[in-house]
């Protein structure tokens, strides 16, 4: 391992890996605010517990193991699991596309997993089918985005407007399916699409912890290729980066990353777009920030599933309420800047 003033370097072989030594102190730091957010997440509640009990719980057998291991751990894990994909998916596609509007809920990919999974809930019942659901829905929504927005080339701003209206379509066909539904079918397409994770089961972590394994990765390795697309198309096919692949790959990962997060707890908003933006700030460079984005996006939607179980007790708040609260002024800034820079 050799180290430099900003960049830490791990050499073997023929192989090399360099990484930025603020982005590393960053994800480190990231990492413990999770964990700790986590932790608190495990003790506090209608039925409070200290860590002790919390550790007796998970390696014993306390007091508290049905709330810790029935009820709180497999709602704190998917949260995290399914934030951290949200995270990817929208620093992806804000590299990608070179602007901070390039977000699964704002482009109607969201939307389109989600109408796969209500329609999945209410016409075959929920089950393992609701991921492959969603998966299909969100993959119809990023080609009708891409075959409706392509004039001879992509403009952000003509992809931001089309994807704006097929995100209202599918909303459209979500409230077609739920008038068509019985009762039952309804209320769970209900609970579902308020981005909740409430009674979450150790099936959706095994749904969003085998996504983001699966899908992470393939993630990072194209974090590379994305950090020389930022420097133009002709530096990075210079640079040997094959610009079509690297695309095709990022969109279509970015598009699973948010279908698997959504098909885990709904269609939570604005955590995808304020992850990137957010990781890029803290990890302070120019490239897509992907780890501190998934930490980002991972923690926000934990914290924000324990400000739901917390902030009126015992009433419990979707986790996707919260989300819009930080969200909505974030993207109103957001389109204000874009408006004065001339780029809407």
């Amino acid at each position: 391992m050799t180290e430099v003033a900003s960049h830490i370097v791990w050499r073997r072989g023929r192989w090399s890996l360099r990484l930025a030594r603020r982005g590393v102190m960053a994800s480190a730091g990231l990492a413990l605010a999770l964990v700790a957010l986590m932790g608190a997440s495990l003790c506090l509640g209608d039925y409070s517990l200290n860590l002790g009990q919390v550790w007796q719980a998970v390696f014993g057998d306390g007091d508290g193991a049905f709330v810790v291991t029935t009820l709180r751990a497999p709602r704190i894990l998917t949260g995290a699991f399914a934030g951290a994909c949200f995270g990817l998916s929208g620093a992806m596609l804000q590299s990608l596309a070179r602007n901070p509007l390039a977000s699964p809920d704002l482009l109607g990919f969201t939307q389109g997993a989600g109408l796969g999974a209500v329609a999945t809930i209410v016409l075959v019942g929920s089950g393992d089918w609701v991921t492959a659901g969603a998966v299909g829905g969100g993959l119809l929504a990023a080609a009708l985005v891409g075959l409706l927005s392509w004039r001879g080339g992509f403009r952000i701003w003509r992809v931001v407007l089309v994807g704006i209206g097929v995100g209202f379509t599918f909303w459209a066909g979500i409230d077609l399916l739920m008038t068509r539904g019985d009762i039952f079918e309804a209320a769970a397409a209900t609970q579902w699409l308020t981005g909740s994770l409430n009674s979450r089961l150790w099936s959706h972590v095994a749904v969003s912890g085998i996504g983001l394994a699966v899908l992470g990765p393939v993630a990072l390795g194209l974090g590379r290729s994305l950090d020389h697309l930022g420097l133009g198309e002709d530096t990075a096919a210079g640079l040997g980066v094959r610009v079509g692949a690297v695309r095709i790959a990022t969109a279509i990962t970015a598009v699973l990353l948010a279908a698997v997060a959504v098909s885990a707890c709904g269609p939570v908003a604005f955590v995808a777009l304020v992850a990137g933006p957010l990781g890029r700030r803290i990890a302070g460079g120019p490239g897509p920030a992907l780890g501190p984005a998934a930490l980002i996006g991972a923690a926000l939607l934990v914290a924000a599933d324990l400000s739901g179980r917390t902030v009126v007790a015992p009433m419990q708040l979707p986790a996707g309420l919260f989300t819009a609260l930080l969200g909505a002024p974030y993207l109103l800034w957001l389109l204000a800047i874009q408006i004065r820079k001339g780029t809407l």
